[in-house]
């Protein structure tokens, strides 16, 4: 009986043990890693092979150009494993960019002209305290009406529902970011003449998301509004 016993602890001693050691074991791994592909060696000698961004580097296998602005630069394999992802991707950046196209003329454009038209027709200014645009980290959000919140909800929904009836509409032919809004007819028809405008409005869009960002940074560490921190952007000569 006591050999038995002693079997039984030794027996649970070692069952415990292996247990507590796999907690701390490396689990498999069940998902695909994106590896850092800015010094990947290019496959062949052909210059097509390398990033028009950065000469020296082999450009990712998806990015062969065929977007417009692409420049074969992606160091973080932000754009994906496929295509698909690629282009879900591609849509997000052209978003982001028109938003913070807007952005980057109405932040200062607030900052301006907010206060003497709200004193012209007696309403409060929505700025903060110092004269800043309202942000989350500039505070004063809590100032804006309602129904501005409620427009901006109703009119970005409107705009992703045209845009996902141009996917269904146009299939393998539809553009990333067309959302069957062109009232100044602003796009060509020739293809040529189609990417470069493309090109154009994706480095506009990304200059933007650059400038916003720090329009942001800027307020938030020195805590007075981005046209008196940098006058000669924003202020007549």
């Amino acid at each position: 009986k006591l050999i038995y016993t002693l079997k039984m602890k030794y027996t649970a001693f070692t069952l415990i043990m292996a247990s507590a050691v796999s907690a701390f074991a490396p689990a498999p791994s069940t998902h695909t890693t994106t590896q850092l592909n800015l010094w990947e060696q290019p496959s062949g000698n052909n210059d097509k092979d390398m990033s028009k961004a950065l000469p020296f580097v082999a450009r990712p296998k998806l990015l062969d150009g065929s977007l417009p602005g692409d420049a074969g630069f992606d160091p973080f394999g932000f754009g994906g494993a496929d295509m698909a992802e690629l282009t879900k991707q591609r849509e997000a950046e052209i978003k982001h960019g028109r938003l913070a196209m807007l952005a980057v003329i109405g932040w200062p454009a607030a900052e301006l002209y907010d206060k003497p038209i709200a004193d012209g027709a007696g309403l409060p200014s929505l700025l903060t305290s110092s004269g800043e645009s309202p942000s989350l980290l500039n505070g004063g959000l809590e100032k804006i009406y309602p129904a501005y919140w409620i427009q901006i909800i109703l009119v970005a929904g409107i705009i992703e529902i045209e845009g996902m009836k141009m996917k269904e509409q146009k299939k393998d032919e539809y553009i990333p970011g067309d959302c069957n809004f062109d009232p100044l007819k602003l796009m060509p028809k020739d293809k040529k003449k189609m990417m470069k405008m493309q090109t154009k409005e994706i480095k506009h869009g990304r200059i933007a998301m650059m400038a916003v960002l720090g329009f942001v940074v800027q307020e938030a560490l020195y805590g007075i509004p981005v046209v008196q921190e940098t006058p000669i952007f924003f202020q007549p000569l």
